[in-house]
Formats: C-alpha cells, structure tokens, sequence
C-alpha cells in the first residue's frame, strides 16, 4: 500500500470511529514530511459548532503544533469532498495537494447536501437567501488603511 494509501486509511478510519461515537461520517488528516501533523473529526454536534468539520478540526490543530498559519508544506487526506466551507478554508491554509474518498454525490445519498451552497455562492449578493446589507464601509476601510500602512504586518 503507498503512503496516500495508508494516510487515506487513516482518515477513513477516523471517520468510521466517529460515527462510532456519535459524531458525523468524515474524518481528515494532515501530513507533512510524510508524518501526519494532525487529525480532525466531523465534531459539529459535538461541540455544537457549525464550522467544526473534519478538514477544519485538522487545520486547525496542525496550524497550532506547526505554529503557523501558512500549511503549504502539508497535504490534506479527507474521507469525503470538502465543502465549499472546508475548501476556503484549505485554500486560506495554502494547502497544495488534497486528496479524498468520497464524493459530494456520494455524501448526497447519505443527506449530506452541499449542492445548495455551491449555488448560493454563486448568486450575486442581492439574489442569496441570506439578506446583506453593506454598513459604514467608510469607518470599517480604517482598519485596512492601518494595515496596509503597518510595515510589520504577517501576510496571509
């Protein structure tokens, strides 16, 4: 078995595990150096966190152990398609390489659809289900303003 093998497994078994324990179907791992960094389980229901699935739990712990916010040294292992959420978010990360298991279609016939997002997303902001409402742009352009101007500022 090759490491994306054994590494798939492991995020696989983490997903099955998880259930196991009442948690959702998804599981995921980081790796590096072809040493697993961190592994992240679907704990939305769990710690009642919309925003804690498996691929965001991992990146957040390698984040935490590397000490650093830039993974692009690391490769993601996912039991399933990451979500548009999980997606931005190992796009944020400057993760390279990702590899996964299941598809978005096959986590539709278990009643995990995503599809609905994909679409909100692309509508314009006047079109989405979600009302939004642009506030005091003006004072709010301080901080970028302040940024921009911060020659010791971390880019990301």
């Amino acid at each position: 078995m090759g490491k994306e093998k054994v590494f798939m497994q492991e995020a696989i078994r983490l997903s099955v595990e998880n259930v196991s324990k009442g948690g959702g179907p998804f599981g995921a791992v980081i790796v590096k150096d072809d040493q697993i960094i961190s592994r992240g389980v679907n704990s939305v229901t769990d710690i009642h966190d919309p925003t804690a699935h498996a691929e965001i739990m991992a990146i957040r712990e390698a984040s935490k152990i590397l000490g650093t916010h830039d993974l692009s040294d690391c490769i993601i292992y996912s039991s399933c398609e990451p979500c548009p959420m999980c997606m931005g978010a190992i796009l944020w990360a400057r993760i390279q390489v990702m590899y996964y298991a299941c598809s978005r279609e096959n986590a539709e016939k278990f009643g995990f659809n995503d599809a609905e997002f994909y679409i909100e997303i692309n509508k314009p902001l006047q079109e989405r289900k979600i009302k939004s409402v642009s506030l005091m742009q003006e004072e709010a352009l301080e901080a970028f303003k302040k940024w921009e101007e911060n020659p010791d500022k971390i880019e990301y």
